[in-house]
């Protein structure tokens, strides 16, 4: 499979094929999901050797384990003017090398300074991946199944979150903090491989003027050239509305309510405290009694997999059901 470029001569696709593209798609772009899943669930599993290997204070451990959400704000403050101007297949590739280049710092780290440097890395990473994933699965995925594409993301993510607590099992035998976190250096470079192949954003191709590329990127994933076309035509009036979105912003109440909502349903999710679960899932069980280490990660296990389920069943059902629906049962 090859990337598209302002070359590439594309032929009409059989119906196959577009299911096809549009799976390797959103597959290649959630994996970054996964690797953000794989940071929230490997320092859990890490952290209590970390404390012993470096004699960490309760203040350290709070820095490796809040290091990365500091790198993940440093991310989110550039990854629009980044994706906007690189798009969001480079700005991908820029976050899984920092990924790698996170991963392998943290697993050779000889001081706890140089670790809490690299978890830093490795937040910006997670900062790009977690704005220009999303963004770019749904700049890919046609309206009807929208939802359960970038839905795939937080399922990645999920999925990660249980990858990291098997694998932190697995290493809790022996106490290998450093593999725990070096093994996320896998599935960067596989995404890094995956990105090669991504065709580029049909409505960054058109933000920057390139309409036949566009044009040539939508027919690969859409059912007919029509569809391709009609798409493409929505995109570049949408993009016209755009250019005026500040005043809209500030003229019309609706909008203001829409954008306050959803920010503000961003910053409740993070006030549920999921996060910190996540990170001190083995602490928290041992003062509930869990006593020893392999009991600590079988019952982190099983809050990772119920978390995975949930996720699994939003991404079936978000497209049919709606979105308020789930809301709704969530915030219950």
């Amino acid at each position: 499979m090859a990337s598209i470029n302002h070359d590439s001569a594309l032929t009409p696709r059989s119906l196959r094929d577009t299911r096809r593209m549009n799976m390797f798609v959103s597959v290649s772009a959630a994996v970054a999901g996964l690797l953000f899943g794989l940071d929230i669930g490997v320092i859990a599993g890490a952290l209590p050797f970390i404390t012993d290997h470096f004699v960490l204070t309760s203040r350290l451990q709070e820095w490796v384990v809040s290091s990365m959400m500091l790198g993940a704000a440093i991310g989110a403050l550039f990854n629009g003017w980044l994706s906007f101007r690189l798009g969001r297949k480079y700005s991908l590739m820029a976050g899984a090398i920092l990924f790698v280049v996170g991963s392998l710092g943290s697993a050779f780290a000889s001081s706890v300074e140089v670790l809490i440097g690299a978890r830093v890395i490795l937040g910006v990473a997670v900062g790009i991946a977690s704005y220009t994933a999303p963004l770019y699965l749904s700049e890919m995925a046609s309206e009807n199944v929208r939802g359960k594409m970038i839905s795939m993301y937080q399922l990645m993510v999920t999925l990660g979150i249980v990858l990291a607590f098997l694998s932190d099992t697995a290493f809790s035998y022996s106490g290998n903090w450093r593999a725990m976190l070096g093994v996320l250096a896998l599935p960067a470079v596989l995404l890094i491989i995956l990105v090669v192949f991504l065709p580029n954003s049909p409505r960054w191709l058109a933000q920057k003027g390139r309409h036949i590329e566009a044009e040539e990127v939508l027919r690969m994933l859409r059912d007919t050239s029509e569809k391709a076309r009609d798409e493409l035509n929505e995109i570049r009036e949408s993009l016209k509305l755009k250019q005026g979105g500040w005043s809209l912003f500030k003229a019309n109440r609706h909008v203001r309510r829409a954008v306050f909502l959803g920010m503000l349903l961003q910053a409740m999710q993070q006030f549920t405290g999921m996060n910190i679960i996540m990170y001190y899932a083995p602490r928290i069980f041992k003062m509930a009694g869990f006593t020893t280490t392999e009991q600590q990660m079988i019952a982190t296990l099983v809050v990772g997999l119920t978390f995975m389920f949930a996720t699994f069943i939003a991404v079936f059902t978000v497209d049919k059901a709606g979105r308020k629906p789930a809301l709704k049962i969530g915030s219950a």
